[in-house]
């Protein structure tokens, strides 16, 4: 039965994200344009540069324009330095060993970079997928440099892509998140009064968190278009969290008759209910760019707002000093998909990068998440075979059939990606495909056998690298981070006995979210590890509680809302 549970939990299909259709567009009109350009003049088979870099329009969608013109610009390097490098082996040596070994050990790299810059989705897959590409295509020395400049080019196009919506909505992403926040806080009210969702109180911590970070990369002309108003909405919207965190509900003494518990209860939820209702509105209000109400605060939230600053997120340096639970991760994959990869050539196929995408793909944060996507990856892949299989003939109608068909996947991979790895990895697998016949038309039964092989290959290879290559460090960081929350749980206690306000009370909490985050995070992953010391789950649960109690007294003694 619990298997059967596993198999439910790994392939359901969830809700489409919120911004789905911004990634989706942006990649097709930078590949599009790429595209069309390279086949009006009949160079269709070097499309595999430029998508390298073109392929950077996906990156940064939920970024404030300010930080993401930075980040776009870091990630578009980074993919342009990786492919540098891929074809720089590739010129040098025909070995398919050590190319594979280059293209794993490019692999681990991407990994380890993304994740210790928390660069969202699709991460250091895409950049995996090209490099490795890019290291089976025979080269030239005198080839590189304007192979390297179309890379260049897509980049750069890239990149105008996804700063171009700052010309019509300069505040869009920061609307967005303060929108994200309001929305979590109404899930929360609408809980049972009483007895709210414990992973909906942390989830609207973190919502609240995150649109606090994203007005503090937002641009300093943003308090000229929209003053304060959206640190206003998140005091609001934090307020959901002073509702009892669960069985507290001490309010109610058993003195008290039956009757007036009832009405008491009847009460409270009418109060959440319109709480609700109004968190509602107002994120309708920002996602649709209407103006922004400029809502009341108490004299204690003002102060704390006017005092309020994001804790810093961790550094690139600090998220890899030795001892990171990051570090067995990147071992995994560069051991994974080199594995893959030389196993793929033992069984002839001809193209083993394949088998190394597969495997850096299915590396996830812990074990029990990485044998998810290898079912994920697997089932999607079959199924997009088939689709490629029945599209086939209309590809080979002609090269603006097959750009189309490419354009298309990208889309529907990109619509998916969201509610499921696998939904999304029926599109990918055409797309891939599709793009590997620009240079040239190829046997499909060849194709499709190597693409089926490879994934199978590279599947069952990552999760033998994740039995073999032991994560312990996440139990570590879960020892950590718990001594972290208590300690932020005992300054908390210390600040509501002592009534604090202003800026003390508002870097106490502050404190205390970061701490539950980071508590959260690390129970999930270190949860998730096949092989692993005893976790101590109760001791974790009851910080939680009590941080939770603990947010919920100091925002009340804030003055906070029903």
């Amino acid at each position: 039965m619990a298997t059967a549970l596993q198999f439910r939990q790994a392939l359901r299909v969830g809700p489409p994200g919120d911004i789905w259709h911004k990634p989706a567009l942006s990649a097709v009109a930078t590949l599009g344009v790429l595209n069309l350009t390279l086949l009006a003049l009949g160079r269709l088979d070097l499309a595999l540069y430029t998508s390298a870099g073109g392929l950077g329009a996906l990156y940064g969608h939920g970024l404030p324009y300010r930080a993401r013109a930075r980040t776009l610009a870091g990630v578009l390097l980074g993919t342009v330095l990786s492919t540098a490098a891929a074809l720089t082996a590739a010129a040098l040596t025909r070995d398919a060993v050590v190319l594979v070994a280059v293209a794993a050990g490019l692999a681990a790299l991407h990994k380890l970079g993304c994740d210790a810059a928390r660069i969202g989705p699709p991460g250091s897959l895409i950049i995996t997928f090209t490099s490795a590409s890019c290291a089976f295509v025979p080269q030239r020395p005198a080839d590189l440099p304007p192979h390297l400049a179309l890379t260049a080019l897509g980049a750069a196009l890239a990149w105008l892509v996804g700063m171009a919506p700052a010309l019509l909505r300069p505040y869009g992403p920061e609307r967005i998140a303060t929108a994200r926040a309001l929305e979590a806080a109404a899930r929360l009210a609408r809980s049972a009064p009483g007895t709210p969702d414990a992973a909906a109180r942390t989830a609207l911590v973190g919502a609240v968190d995150a649109a606090r970070q994203s007005l503090a990369l937002s641009s300093p002309a943003r308090w000229r278009a929209l003053g304060d108003a959206p640190e206003r909405l998140l005091v609001h919207a934090e307020s959901a969290l002073a509702a009892p965190a669960g069985p507290a509900a001490e309010s109610v003494t058993e003195s008290t008759t039956e009757s007036t518990t009832e009405s008491t209860t009847e009460s409270a939820a009418e109060s959440a209910a319109a709480a609700a209702e109004r968190y509602t509105a107002w994120a309708r209000d920002l996602r649709r760019g209407r103006p922004l109400p400029l809502l009341d605060l108490t004299e204690a939230e003002a102060a704390e707002l006017r005092a309020h600053r994001p804790g810093p997120r961790p550094s690139l340096r600090q998220a890899l000093r030795p001892g990171s639970a990051l570090l067995p991760i990147g071992l995994r994959v560069a051991v994974g998909c080199a594995a893959a990869g030389w196993l793929s050539l033992a069984f002839g196929v001809g193209r083993p990068y394949w088998a190394v995408v597969t495997a850096a793909s299915v590396f996830q944060a812990n074990s029990t998440l990485s044998w998810h996507r290898a079912l994920q990856r697997v089932l999607g892949n079959l199924i997009g075979l088939a689709v490629f299989t029945a599209v086939l003939p209309l590809a080979h109608s002609g090269q603006p059939a097959m750009i189309g068909l490419g354009l298309l996947c990208q889309f529907g991979a990109e619509a998916t990606i969201a509610r499921s790895y696998w939904l999304a990895t029926v599109f990918v697998t055409p797309m891939a495909l599709l793009m590997t016949e620009f240079a040239g038309l190829q046997p499909a039964r060849t194709l499709v056998a190597d693409r089926w092989l490879d994934t199978c290959v590279g599947a069952l290879t990552g999760l033998a690298a994740c039995l073999l290559v032991t994560n312990r460090r996440a139990a570590t960081r879960l020892s950590r981070a718990l001594t972290g929350a208590e300690t932020a749980t005992r300054e908390a206690r210390v600040a509501a006995a002592d009534a604090a306000v202003g800026s003390e009370a508002a870097a106490v909490r502050s404190g205390l979210a970061t701490a539950l985050l980071e508590l959260r995070e690390a129970a999930d992953a270190a949860t998730g590890e096949w092989r692993r010391p005893a976790l101590p789950h109760q001791r974790t649960a009851d910080t939680e509680q009590h941080a939770h109690h603990l947010l919920a007294a100091l925002l009340e003694r804030r003055g906070a809302r029903p």
